[in-house]
């Protein structure tokens, strides 16, 4: 992480959610203070500000996709960088008041998103039971723990604190959803590569050129570097302009990555930088780091180097 540990977090509350059940799974944050956001504006302007060290928000959901609301604030104002990535099961539960029996819930509060994802457990479980959409799964358990639902669906965490009983767990549709967490900070050296990093850019084509986005997309195939994810997003300023997030093997310290940045710059209107951070290898996700193709190592581009220095310096030998 750059700079000195952070020891001032912030975080998208309200208390009781999936992000701070993430959170609590970064050690510097357990010795930290943890302050609840009320949206991710919120939380990453208060990092602008100096008021916080760093801030949790949602990047993507593997159901739900990318969370717009995040990419926009890193694409625009000042800039801001990823110094790490959390990747968390998203593991609903049916929770309730003590003493209350499954068979008499009859309103479950629960965030649009949550009761999206069990809605063939409600349908199979609680066929019956009117659901009501509140802003929050923290908002949900709170709302059950005060009586004004009979149950809410909600975050592990969440029916913890709020001293809930758990009716039912692991309720979702999609049991090996995940959501992945940005951990973001202000501008600083990046974390030291690990040799299975991710690399985050937000990238403005050249819309005057043809083929501009194949441009881009060249720039990091010439080089091995393998693209795990592509996203776009509307700029604002007319229709069709878009901004895209790439997130790409390797760290801003590679060789390879390094030249591809460069060329990057060449071809682009912009690139804005959002960070070089260690990626999290899920369990059971079977994913593993892909090697680089023949030629195109950091070795190989050493080589390569080394080689056109002697030439330049008239050794041929």
């Amino acid at each position: 992480m750059p700079g000195t540990p952070p020891t001032r977090f912030v975080y998208l509350g309200p208390e009781g959610t999936f992000a701070e059940q993430a959170l609590n799974s970064i050690p510097a944050a357990e010795r930290g203070s943890r302050t609840p956001a009320r949206s991710v504006p919120e939380a990453l302007e208060s990092v602008r500000a100096g008021e916080a060290d760093a801030a949790l928000v949602p990047l993507e959901n593997s159901i739900g996709g990318a969370v717009g609301v995040t990419l926009d604030e890193l694409a625009e104002g000042e800039p801001l960088v990823i110094t790490r990535e959390v990747i968390l099961p998203v593991e609903f539960v049916l929770a309730a008041r003590p003493g209350t029996a499954l068979p008499h819930v009859r309103s479950v509060a629960a965030h649009p998103q949550a009761s999206t994802q069990c809605r063939g457990w409600l349908r199979t479980h609680l066929p019956d039971a009117v659901v009501v959409d509140v802003l929050s799964n923290g908002a949900a358990a709170a709302g059950a723990a005060a009586g004004e639902y009979d149950a809410a669906i909600c975050a592990p965490i969440g029916a913890g604190r709020h001293r809930l009983d758990v009716l039912a767990d692991k309720i979702a549709d999609h049991p090996d959803a995940v959501t992945r967490f940005a951990l973001v900070s202000r501008p600083g050296p990046p974390p030291p590569p690990t040799g299975d990093d991710v690399t985050s850019l937000a990238v403005y084509i050249a819309h005057d050129r043809v083929g501009a986005l194949l441009s881009v997309l060249m720039e990091l195939a010439v080089r091995g570097v393998n693209m795990s994810r592509i996203e776009s997003r509307p700029t604002g300023e007319a229709l069709g302009r878009y901004v895209f997030f790439l997130d790409c093997a390797g760290h801003v310290a590679d060789v390879r990555l390094g030249e591809a940045l460069q060329g990057l710059r060449r071809v682009c209107a912009d690139v804005r930088f959002l960070g070089s951070y260690p990626r999290q290898r899920f369990p059971g996700a079977g994913d593993r780091p892909i090697p680089a193709p023949a030629g195109l190592s950091d070795a190989d581009y050493a080589d390569a180097a080394a080689w056109l220095a002697h030439l330049r310096a008239g050794d041929l030998n």
